[in-house]
């Protein structure tokens, strides 16, 4: 690890005004590894920990997220449970316990992804430095993304908790020099394109405040599955959230989301619209995965997630809908 320079914000406007040139310190569980191993390496580093965006409070129809809520507090929150629980299956789903008590909603928005080429510094890395080219393409990509991808970048999306958010439609509320503004959590993210290492649809004194979830009927009957290696703390190989309604037996309205084969959170509107009216039955569910799944374009290590992204989807969409195995 370099040196820098340590400062510590103790209102959001002190911590805009600072930003420039400084990354944000939230829980820390992300950006102080790649510090340590030198992926990133910043001259000043602003500790927003201290500031007052812990709320987690249902107003106005929706439940709204302080940005510094810990992953913990949200996952166990009684409200979330009950009214958008494939966030909290997300979250739970998503860490240790440990690392859960101190990874904030905020900095779970803004992780890195965990690409093993670009935690190397040996290795080229058009994340890491825009350029060089991308060694994951024709190396190991068996936790690589087969939806979004480019010729410049590979990398797979790591968080669980953001798919969630995807499928509930959340949004997210940022301050920045010129005000504050809410975007969809879906633009937040951005395709890596010829530019992967432009990755967020923020500016460099924008700063995330909260996030808001909207509470109905949908978010209630919604619920996150996630493959992976073993049970305990590993990335998914496929995940999915998903929220179906479907009074007796007949989709009226279905929203899902795919997390661990995409460069982002990997949402196919047409594949829920195409739901609606349908029977809430495997076979439905199954096309509606099949539609989400094209334009994959995997690689020799992660084909397989082409075929267990599609049993994913389904098993979530099913569970949601509380329809028949």
């Amino acid at each position: 690890m370099r040196l820098f320079t340590f400062q510590r914000a103790a209102e959001v406007s002190e911590a805009i005004a600072a930003a420039p040139g400084a990354a944000f310190l939230a829980g820390g569980t992300n950006l102080v590894d790649l510090m340590k191993i030198e992926v990133l390496n910043p001259e000043r580093v602003l500790d927003i920990s201290r500031l007052q965006l812990r709320e987690i409070a249902v107003r106005d129809g929706g439940l709204q997220i302080g940005a510094l809520a810990s992953n913990t507090a949200v996952a166990e929150h009684e409200e979330v449970r009950r009214r958008a629980p494939a966030l909290s299956e997300a979250l739970l789903s998503g860490a240790s316990p440990q690392l859960r008590n101190s990874a904030t909603v905020g900095g779970n928005l803004m992780q890195r992804t965990r690409c093993a080429y670009y935690r190397d510094l040996a290795t080229r890395c058009n994340k890491r430095q825009p350029g060089t080219g991308c060694d994951a393409i024709g190396g190991w990509t068996r936790m690589h993304a087969i939806l979004g991808t480019s010729e410049s970048c590979i990398a797979a999306h790591p968080s669980d908790m953001c798919v969630a958010l995807y499928a509930l439609d959340a949004a997210v509320r940022v301050r920045g020099p010129s005000g504050e503004r809410e975007l969809p959590v879906s633009d937040l993210h951005l395709l890596p394109g010829d530019h992967p290492e432009m990755e967020f649809a923020l500016g460099p004194s924008d700063l995330i405040v909260s996030v808001r979830v909207p509470l109905n009927d949908l978010a209630a009957r919604s619920r996150y599955v996630k493959v992976r290696d073993r049970q305990s703390y590993a990335f998914a190989l496929a995940s999915c959230a998903a929220a179906v309604q479907a009074p007796g037996g007949v989709v009226r309205l279905a929203r899902f989301a795919l997390g661990g084969v995409g460069t982002k959170p990997w949402r196919v509107p047409q594949a829920e619209s195409w739901m609606q009216g349908r029977p809430a039955s495997r076979e439905t569910f199954t096309r509606a995965a099949e539609m989400a799944l094209q334009g994959a374009r995997p690689h020799r290590d992660n084909a397989f997630k082409v075929e267990l992204a599609k049993r994913t989807a389904v098993r979530a969409l099913m569970l949601s809908a509380g329809a028949q195995a």
